[in-house]
């Protein structure tokens, strides 16, 4: 530090003129020096006079009030040394941030436990050939897992990024080579083309330009046709908006139902279906004429039969049946292979008793021979023939369940509501099926049927020892 021609080194009250600088023609003339040797309320500034040049300077070390001055202790203050203070322990090492504690589940019938996900998974969705299954989270990624690894110790997935924001929903394309998402900060529609590269992995491209924002009210589920001619998405209000593949508004449709609790589109691709505050579920036919051009949105027919607003519903994969759950603690099987343009109304063909928590969801299986319940973190499962529970699964996650789906053979169930994807036996489905082809054998008279039927029973019956036998 450099004042004038003179510098100084400073490191203690008083400093020996060897330690001044040599640039002071006298330095000898350096003189420490309390001034004043101590003012009457303990207060002391310290100077360095060199009284060859003049130069005057105040102490350099840190601690100083902005006239110099610091208040010394009274022993320090007339000269005595200040005994050293004990050194400070180190502050404790900052404890590490623990994982959060996995939900632990166990059952016989569970197959697998997908875990990727940093954060609680909101939705799954099948691809259409059977191979897929996507899932998004709040952990900012979809991934795509590999179907024919469910029953395998290893589960492989691909990850995609949606960058700051997350997506909500995800559905596959019906040749699934893209997806799309609701993203819940930017509150839109993107598609994600899926591009398949040599190794079997894909890399994920975001198209340009989101869909427009049309809703006013949270949007709560989204759909594409199998067909691929529209997309859907319906709010928690009253609207459902068709969309063509390039972000256009088709059609709107008002629901009528207070609110929407669940919409969805047919597997089929025919039909879009809605439920709410009503005690029925509304469905409509989305018409394209024979060149493919849009046309119009009819209504197709009603199920009633409820007494309070329904939750949830599905359809079977031939859309000829569906399932419906309701606040009246009932689910239903319906028969919906009818010729609703002369008029014709589905049949009741069943009415079960839920033995879950509300808010419910429904899930049937693509051969419409099971259906699976949700509530809470519970899964109770029903045969559709008698309506009688077959098995139940009792905290399968640490959240409320979010979402619950058939694989396409209709051998899985799979749920989310936490971090995991819990996949279990469908082991209701295959006893069905040896009901129903065991009924089917004892009417039928033609040989060929026969064996037949004989096959698919017993086939079925293989899968229930090799489950069973598996887990015990």
């Amino acid at each position: 530090m450099s004042w004038g021609s003179c510098s100084v080194i400073s490191r203690a009250l008083v400093t020996p003129t060897s330690q001044l600088s040599r640039k002071c023609p006298n330095p000898a003339s350096w003189q420490g020096r309390l001034s004043p040797p101590q003012s009457p309320s303990g207060w002391v500034s310290f100077h360095r006079v060199c009284w060859g040049c003049g130069s005057d300077q105040s102490h350099p070390s840190g601690g100083w009030s902005r006239a110099g001055q610091r208040r010394l202790p009274q022993d320090e203050a007339n000269g005595h040394a200040r005994p050293e203070e004990p050194r400070k322990a180190k502050p404790a090492a900052r404890a590490r941030r623990e994982k959060p504690h996995q939900h632990g589940f166990a059952h016989r019938l569970l197959v697998a436990a997908l875990k990727g996900h940093s954060s609680p998974v909101t939705c799954l969705d099948f691809s259409s050939n059977g191979k897929y299954l996507a899932s998004c989270s709040e952990d900012r990624t979809v991934r795509l897992w590999s179907t024919r690894d469910l029953s395998g110790r290893e589960h492989r997935c691909l990850r995609a990024s949606m960058g700051l924001d997350h997506a909500e929903l995800v559905r596959l394309s019906p040749d699934s080579r893209a997806f799309i998402v609701w993203l819940a900060n930017a509150e839109t529609i993107r598609v994600y083309k899926m591009t398949k590269k040599d190794d079997g992995s894909f890399t994920f491209t975001a198209t340009s330009g989101d869909f427009p924002k049309k809703h006013k009210a949270p949007v709560i589920n989204i759909g594409i046709a199998e067909t691929g001619k529209f997309f859907m998405t319906a709010s928690s209000d009253t609207t459902i908006l068709i969309w063509s593949p390039k972000g256009e508004v088709l059609a709107s449709i008002n629901t009528n139902q207070m609110n929407n609790a669940y919409a969805t589109v047919s597997p089929c691709g025919r039909f879009v279906a809605s439920c709410g505050f009503t005690p029925d579920v509304k469905v409509w036919e989305v018409c394209f004429s024979k060149n493919g051009n849009f046309r119009e949105v009819t209504r197709a027919f009603e199920l009633k039969g409820h007494t309070a607003g329904v939750q949830s519903f599905s359809f079977s994969n031939d859309s000829r049946r569906m399932a419906t759950v309701s606040k009246d603690g009932t689910w239903k099987f319906w028969d919906t292979d009818v010729e609703y343009k002369k008029q014709q109304d589905p049949y009741l063909l069943l009415t079960g008793q839920c033995a879950v928590l509300e808010p419910c969801r429904i899930a049937l299986s693509p051969d419409g021979r099971t259906v699976a319940v949700a509530g809470g973190t519970d899964i109770v499962m029903y045969n559709t023939r008698r309506g009688e529970e077959e098995e139940r699964f009792l905290g399968v996650h640490s959240h409320c369940i979010t979402d619950l789906a058939f694989d396409t053979t209709g051998h899985y169930v799979v749920s989310c509501g936490d971090r995991a994807i819990r996949v279990f036996h469908n082991t209701a489905g295959h006893r069905a099926m040896v009901e129903e082809m065991e009924a089917m054998l004892k009417k039928t008279v033609n040989k060929a049927t026969q064996e037949r039927l004989e096959q698919q029973i017993s086939s079925a019956r293989k899968a229930l020892a090799a489950i069973y036998g598996k887990k015990h």
